[in-house]
């Protein structure tokens, strides 16, 4: 039988991961909803609004799918 012990490295390389694929289905989010707000033919201040509320989530987003990334790199590195 083979044991397979997971090391700090493997656990940061797959947490990582996971948190990279949270900020793509942020971005994914983002790109729905602003999508569905250009089809909604929305008066100007009304795609605004829609726009400054998509703002910051589509930032949190790429910075979780950026740190996840850098999280991955750091592991295969050190591992």
């Amino acid at each position: 039988m083979q044991t397979h012990e997971h090391s700090i490295f493997d656990m940061l390389i797959w947490g990582g991961a996971a948190l990279s694929l949270i900020g793509l289905l942020g971005l994914i989010w983002c790109i729905i909803y602003v999508a569905r707000a250009r089809r909604a033919q929305l008066s100007d201040e009304d795609m605004r609004h829609r726009l400054k509320t998509a703002l910051p989530m589509n930032l949190a987003a790429l910075f979780l799918s950026v740190i996840g990334l850098m999280l991955v790199i750091i592991g295969i590195f050190l591992a």
